[in-house]
């Protein structure tokens, strides 16, 4: 196998795992946990593997200001496209969250050229227009609790595109998955403290626990290890594109086993946006979602 076969079996591996992940959680919410308890479970137990990798890879943790803005980061920016995104799962179906994230390219593009006086292209601004106009097919009419739901997925796409343009300078520098580690144990702390005191609750079933390792396991260490392993056998651009498999799989996933179905008009808009994502991360390379 060339390095780059290997690179684009990683990077399927990784968009697969992530594309999963909304479905187990689906599982998990079926068995009636709170969400700062299913994000407590997942970030604590994913920031533990994470730093024994790190820790195999021979990987410095980060020190000084650097830590503290990974903190700052994980803690504050994560958390809350993790509790946007988690929460839009409980109202709204796995396949319509997956493919509201993925309008985050389109955002972050915007905000590099308010925030970071970053010059789009016309090719990129056409893409904006493109995603925007697919998220909104996607969405299609909603009412009752599902507007709160596209609202939260809406939030998970801003703040997860904010949370990319700030970070952009933070992890110069630092390994991979020390990087992951810290991002991740500052959320764990941050989501350990509001499950101890909401007293929320934990998952009671052997299947939910099930899902919940997978959520953890394989939608988070797995996702994120072989991510950060095809990065330099791809380059960030060519991640990226395979990368947009990730909501094609949750679409797919969710209809064979969850039953859930999406019109075709909100077929046509996930292709929209996902077209959009294909010709933006070819112009501005744009990281891995790690919802």
């Amino acid at each position: 196998m060339t390095a780059r076969s290997l690179g684009v079996l990683l990077a399927l591996t990784s968009a697969a795992s992530f594309g999963v992940m909304p479905v187990l959680t689906k599982v998990v919410y079926d068995d009636g946990p709170g969400v700062y308890g299913v994000l407590s479970v997942r970030f604590s137990v994913a920031a533990v593997l994470l730093l024994l990798l790190a820790r195999l890879r021979r990987e410095a943790l980060p020190r000084g200001r650097q830590l503290r803005n990974l903190v700052l980061l994980g803690g504050v920016g994560y958390v809350t496209e993790s509790l946007c995104y988690f929460s839009a799962l409980s109202r709204i179906s796995a396949g319509l969250t997956a493919l509201l994230l993925y309008l985050y390219p389109a955002i972050v593009v915007v905000l590099s050229a308010v925030l970071l006086r970053h010059r789009p292209s016309r090719t990129a601004i056409g893409c904006v227009a493109v995603a925007t106009a697919g998220t909104a097919l996607t969405i299609g009419p909603v009412a009752g609790g599902q507007a709160s739901g596209v609202l939260l997925g809406l939030g998970a796409a801003v703040s997860y595109a904010t949370y990319i343009v700030l970070s952009s300078r933070a992890i110069s520098g630092v390994g991979p998955f020390a990087t992951s580690a810290v991002v991740m144990g500052s959320c764990a702390v941050v989501y350990d403290v509001l499950a101890v005191a909401t007293r929320t609750e934990l998952p009671h079933s052997a299947q939910a626990w099930a899902a919940l390792g997978g959520v953890t396991v394989f939608g988070t260490v797995v996702a994120v290890a072989a991510f950060f392993a095809a990065l330099p056998l791809l380059g960030p651009s060519d991640t990226a594109v395979l990368s947009t498999l990730e909501p094609v799989v949750s679409v797919v996933v969710a209809a064979v086993a969850l039953g859930e179905r999406l019109t075709p008009v909100q077929v046509c808009g996930g292709a929209l946006v996902i077209a959009a994502v294909v010709v933006l991360a070819r112009l501005v390379p744009v990281p891995e979602p790690m919802p």
